[in-house]
């Protein structure tokens, strides 16, 4: 019997797999809002009824390709901030960098991935509570690399305005109980910033603005990574994608 468990197992494995790269392949081409159940079973050779056995709606399906691209950038994201296995640590703020190029070399990698979970919001579609989790991945990343530096070497805590102490004391408990509320507040704006430029760049906003999107990409991180307390030195070291 646990012969046949093991093979029925591996068989919804690899249908649930061919599923859900089917439905990638019909976001690249017709976009998520198109997404169709009957049309990823007509191309697989399915029955609609045996597809929706691994995902009874639209929106199921959707959610697990949101979740899996949420896991894709943010396991590159956690990939780049421990650094390659037995080199020296890099400096805090090349492993701003690094991390930040990682992700912007995933989005590049992925568009339509990209597009489905930082793009316009799919009509009729609800992201459930289980996106939560993947979809703060990068942001913890980010945070990580922040407090390593306060811990270890100390931040240039950004001035705080009157108007966000009682917002910044909330994200701060939030998000970073040990940073101060300042650099929380930095932190979520610095986050929103760096996907800001990705989507710019990925969306076509810098067609024909700018050139040199890699070494605007650099800098501009460099300078978030300032506004968040991190040392103004210039990080070496970190590579990004080209541009």
């Amino acid at each position: 019997m646990s012969t046949i468990r093991g093979a029925r197992e591996r068989a919804r494995i690899e249908i649930t797999a061919a599923i859900k790269d089917e439905a990638r392949r019909q976001l690249a081409a017709e976009g998520a809002a198109k997404l169709s159940l009957r049309a990823v079973a007509r191309e697989l050779g399915m029955v609609s009824s045996a597809l929706y056995r691994y995902f009874p709606s639209r929106d199921d399906l959707l959610t697990a390709l949101i979740i899996d691209a949420y896991d894709a950038v943010g396991e590159a994201a956690e990939k780049a901030a421990r650094g390659e296995a037995g080199a020296p640590a890099l400096p805090h703020p090349a492993r701003w960098l690094a991390v930040a190029c990682a992700v912007r070399d995933w989005a590049l990698a992925h568009p339509h991935e990209y597009a489905l979970i930082f793009g316009s919001p799919v009509p009729g579609y609800t992201a459930p509570q289980d996106t939560v989790g993947p979809a703060s991945r990068v942001g913890q990343v980010l945070i990580g690399v922040v407090r390593d530096a306060y811990l270890a070497d100390g931040l240039a805590v950004p001035p705080q305005s009157a108007e966000l102490r009682t917002e910044g004391a909330r994200m701060a408990a939030d998000l970073a109980a040990d940073l101060p509320p300042a650099v929380a507040v930095a932190l979520v704006a610095a986050w929103a910033q760096l996907f800001g430029l990705i989507s710019f760049e990925l969306f076509g906003q810098f067609n024909r603005v700018v050139e040199a999107r890699e070494q605007l990409f650099r800098h501009a991180v460099h300078e978030l990574g300032r506004s968040v307390g991190l040392p103004a030195g210039r990080p070496a070291g970190a590579g990004g994608a080209g541009g």
